[in-house]
């Protein structure tokens, strides 16, 4: 969906994982790993299983690696976590949770997270990747679920929560409905966006993009928008110049193709 290619709308339709998601919680299982290692962990997982219906989203075009085979390992055989090398909470209360599932929008949250560091350094945020899906329903629904004091550990109880989703935004919100802090969780994801365009394109016409997500961080936390006025000016200019280039070259600009995020866990 993402990278669709040259493919329109014919590739463009996650709702699949809605339709799995009906199905009894006892044999449904959905993995959405973020990079290489961690689509090999969840596919060991997947093969060793037996007696469910394991579904599992990953692309097909080159994409960072952001966790050695180790990490990649931890990170899968939890579910969901805290990227601390991607957050700058320090362990403490963040000012906001970005979170991600999924492999392109797994990178684009990290982009935004690399230009609310950059940009507005004494923000607090606190990176959350979600691989298990299932770890998003309260336990009591399913048996992956998390605790609701597990899950708050992650998402906190009352910060402002951006979350970006492969899929339709509508399911986040469907998994994790009953949670304690459900009215400040803001998803973005697939909304019907996007025609024969660039990959990145694709992103920002449904507003999953590294841009906008910092803008809506920038929205949310309390009081954040009155004192960021630069920020928000950058973050529309670069939107303006993604539009202008891709209309004059039909690719998008080398600083998104080439973009890496400075502290990688794996170069």
């Amino acid at each position: 969906m993402w990278r669709q290619d040259h493919n329109g709308f014919s590739h463009q339709d996650p709702g699949f994982l809605d339709l799995v998601l009906n199905k009894k919680a006892e044999i449904v299982r959905v993995y959405l790993p973020p990079d290489a290692n961690t689509l090999l962990s969840v596919t060991d997982h997947c093969l060793r299983s037996r007696g469910y219906v394991n579904v599992v989203v990953a692309g097909k075009q080159s994409a960072p690696q952001w966790l050695d085979m180790p990490a990649a390992i931890a990170h899968c055989d939890a579910g969901i976590g805290i990227w601390h090398w991607a957050s700058n909470d320090g362990g403490t209360e963040p000012d906001v949770v970005i979170a991600c599932s999924g492999d392109v929008p797994t990178l684009e949250a990290l982009a935004g997270v690399a230009i609310l560091r950059e940009h507005l350094p004494d923000l607090k945020v606190r990176l959350v990747n979600v691989v298990d899906l299932m770890k998003l329903q309260p336990e009591s629904e399913h048996s992956h679920g998390l605790s609701d004091v597990a899950f708050d550990a992650l998402f906190t109880t009352d910060k402002p929560i951006i979350f970006a989703f492969h899929g339709y935004p509508s399911l986040i919100h469907r998994l994790t409905y009953r949670r304690t802090n459900h009215n400040n969780l803001h998803v973005r994801g697939y909304k019907e966006e996007g025609t024969t365009t660039t990959p990145f394109d694709m992103c920002v016409l449904n507003q999953i993009d590294r841009f906008n997500i910092a803008r809506d961080v920038i929205k949310r936390v309390p009081g954040l928008a009155a004192t960021s006025t630069d920020t928000t000016q950058f973050i529309e200019a670069k939107l303006a110049a993604h539009r202008s280039y891709i209309i004059e070259h039909g690719i998008d600009m080398p600083e998104i193709l080439n973009w890496k995020w400075k502290n990688s866990r794996v170069t």
